[in-house]
Parts: structure tokens; sequence; C-alpha cells
């Protein structure tokens, strides 16, 4: 008798059955060689969410499965794994894995993000990793197994391959392929020492023929600067079928009980409006440098900013320009809630400083216990986005995976385009090494 035993790792995220991840990016997996493993409708896979998918692009290479389970970055062994190759001249060492090419390890022994990272640094231009168990219900696999009596380990559904808080040096693309197409592959490659050509390609959804892309971050937070002092005129390149929307995540006090029952603020120096809107401190720091209530009060302006100045467009030259002037002349301890510094910045940007000081107050102010409604629609929209890392960009409803550079964000909007309304700038400067530079020298690539 055949017993099942149910096992799902309280570790990861269940998902469906779909070529789909569940941020909304569509990915495929195809067998190319042998032609006897193609599939017409390609292969059923999760996508890890970490590394930096090549947006609408794809890479076709041979796989190599690795002799280790790619767990001891020392044990990782480019001289071994099938299928075999031939011999270094004058030695009985194999020839390493020639580059480009995806390798392919088992799972099980330590995390995906670690199987990821060590076949990164093997030189793989992407990584396949190999299910070990069945699901419950794959009657066909759990008969391959071969085992009549006894207990079958398997999982009700495939996991999600999140990120473990350490995947942000990981820059390859991860499939998991289900056993039952997995083990064929194994097969191929060690029982028959056979060449495989696999293809990986993503797609990003096209939901009419305008993409829109947000950020979200707050003023304090670090990792985005860079791609914020250069995205202006990237942004007005790409032209009216893009749309840009800036949000700011502000913690809700009163979901946090930092606005107390009394109305008293319990947070202190993080919050705003009595506790109602928080923030935290961006030095660690309670006593000194910035606050958590001057990083709400930062982002409310910009929200007002971007409501005057580049709301009706989606373009928004003038918050960009505002943007830009802050993080050139307000970005410190000294200066970063300084009004003198804040009046220089909207000289600079040509902003009318009266307006925005005006929809501060009329929405709430943040000085008073009382609601202000533009930082309760943020918080809103955080909720329903389901935004919980910063920063965080989403093209099209997909959140974008990996570090957030302007090479990665205009990849990922070009690619989120219908057919025929790809943007000149677009076609000349997709794939270069450096977009920034691109788009400021007229669309000529220089590296």
């Amino acid at each position: 008798m055949l017993i099942i035993q149910s096992a799902i790792a309280t570790a990861f995220l269940l998902s469906r059955a779909s070529s789909t991840t569940p941020d909304n990016v569509t990915s495929r997996l195809q067998v190319q060689i042998p032609q006897s493993l193609f599939k017409e409708d390609g292969y059923d896979h999760r996508e890890a969410l970490f590394g930096n998918p090549p947006y609408g692009g794809s890479i076709s290479q041979n796989v190599y499965l690795a002799g280790t389970d790619l767990c001891d970055a020392n044990e990782v062994n480019p001289n071994g794994g099938y299928p075999t190759r031939g011999y270094i001249d004058g030695t009985t060492t194999m020839q390493p894995w020639p580059s480009p090419f995806i390798l392919m390890a088992d799972r099980g022994g330590c995390s995906f993000v670690q199987k990821a990272r060590n076949a990164q640094h093997a030189g793989a231009a992407a990584f396949i990793i190999a299910d070990n168990l069945c699901l419950c219900s794959d009657v066909a696999c759990l008969n391959s197994t071969g085992i009549t009596d006894g207990f079958v380990q398997c999982e009700n559904t495939e996991p999600i391959m999140a990120d473990d808080g350490s995947g942000g040096d990981i820059s390859i693309s991860t499939f998991l392929m289900f056993k039952t197409d997995a083990d064929k592959i194994k097969t191929e490659l060690k029982d028959r020492d056979n060449i495989v050509q696999l293809e990986m390609s993503w797609a990003l959804p096209h939901p009419d023929n305008k993409v829109e892309y947000e950020l979200w971050t707050v003023p304090s937070e670090e990792v985005s600067k860079p791609f914020q002092k250069e995205w202006k005129n990237v942004a007005q390149k790409l032209g009216a079928n893009s749309r840009f929307t800036p949000h700011q995540f502000i913690y809700d006090g009163v979901r946090t009980r930092c606005h107390g029952a009394d109305g008293r603020n319990l947070c202190f120096n993080l919050c705003t409006n009595n506790g109602r809107y928080c923030a935290t401190d961006p030095d660690n720091d309670l006593e000194n440098g910035i606050t958590g209530a001057e990083v709400v009060n930062e982002s409310l302006r910009r929200i007002c900013v971007w409501k005057y100045y580049g709301q009706e467009d989606g373009l928004g030259e003038k918050y960009w320009d505002y943007i830009t002037e802050f993080l050139k002349r307000c970005d410190s301890d000294d200066f970063f809630a300084n009004k003198d510094c804040v009046n220089d910045v909207y000289k600079n940007a040509k902003i009318d400083g009266k307006r925005i000081d005006s929809c501060m107050e009329d929405s709430g102010g943040v000085t008073n216990d009382q609601v202000n409604t533009l930082l309760e629609r943020e918080i809103d929209a955080a909720d329903r986005r389901g935004v919980v890392v910063l920063p965080t960009m989403f093209v099209n409803t997909a959140p974008l995976r990996g570090s957030l550079s302007t090479n990665i964000v205009f990849n990922a909007v070009c690619a989120g385009f219908h057919e025929g309304t790809l943007p000149e700038i677009c076609s000349k400067c997709s794939g270069c090494g450096d977009v920034s530079a691109c788009v400021n020298n007229k669309g000529v690539c220089t590296s």
C-alpha cells in the first residue's frame, strides 16, 4: 500500500501552477535540444523572486548538471558534472563548463538563495533547481519513485522561491523545474551524456498601449537615490506612452499603536499628527540626526509636489527637478528639515513653495491630532499593492526584482510596451551598458 505524506515547508509561500509568477511576470522555460524533449507550451516551473531577469529578453544556452548540491562554495567543481567534456591537455581533468552556460543542481540542503549565489560565482548565466519532491496530486511522479509500500514525501504545491533577505547580490535568474520534468533533463545529461539546451525567457504584462510604473520609497531611503538622480531625462524621453507615479511609504500609527487612545503620541519623534503617521528613524538614533517625523513631513511635501508638478502628465519634469535639487542641497542631517534649504530647492526647481505649503496644510497638516487625507491615501495604496520592501518599483503591476538601477528600470519599462508603441529611445538605448549616458547623448550608446 502506498501512503502519501504531505510535507509543506513553512519557510515558503504557496503558489498555483502557472507560468506567471505571483508578481505578474510571465516567464517561459523550453528545451531546444534535444528535439525529443521539446514541449509546444514549454515547461511548467517556478521563478525565483531574486536576481535580475532580462525583461523582454531570453537566455538560450547549454545546461550542465553540477556534481554537488551547490550548498558549499568550496565543493563547487567547474571541472566536474555532466555531460562530460574533453580533458585539459596533458591532464586527466575535464574541461570546465564552457561559458556561457546554465547550471543545474538538485533542490535541498540549503536555501535557494545560497545555491543561486554559488551558481553565479561559478560563472553560470542562469540557474535551474531540480525539484526532488513530487506534487501530492501528481500520480505519475509518485509512481515513478518506485515506492509501493510505505511513505512517499510530497508537497501540495511548488514553493515560491522567495529572497531570504540576503539575495541582493544575485544577478542571475533562477527557475525551479518540477521533479518529473527535471528528472528527464538529468537523465539526458548524466545517464545518456548528451547535450541539453534550455531557453529561459521573460515578459511583462501589456494591459494597454501605455506603460505605468511606480516607485515606492521614502525621502531617507538610500538605495534608490542614484536612480532618482538620473531618471529625469529618461522619463521625458519615454514620453506620453509611459506614466510614472511616485509613492511615499508611511506607517499607520493608529494600527501600530503609536497614536494612543487618549490622542497622545506614544512614539514621540517618529510620528506626526499625535502618532497617526510614522516613519522609521533613518540612523536609528532617536536623539540625533533626522527624525521619523521629519521624514513624514518631507514625504508629504513630495506628494504635494507631484500633485501639482507631475500628476497631470505622468512625466513630472519639475518634480524630478525638485528631487534633484533636494538631494544636492538638503540631503543631510543639518539641512534635511531646514525650511530655508527647502525654499532654496523650491526656487531652483521653479516650484511655487506657497502652493505646496498650502497643499500640505489643506490635506490635514502634520502637527495636530487630525487625519491627513494625502497620507491616508498612501497608506491605503500600500496596503492594496502589498508593499513590504523599500524601495520597490512596479511596472504594469509587476514588481521589479534585483537592484534598482536606471538600466534595470529602463529595460523593464521598455519591455512593457505593446508592439508598435515602443518609444524610439528604447530602440536606441536598450542593451546599452549606461542607459543614462545614452539618453543624455541623444540615443547614442557609448558603452
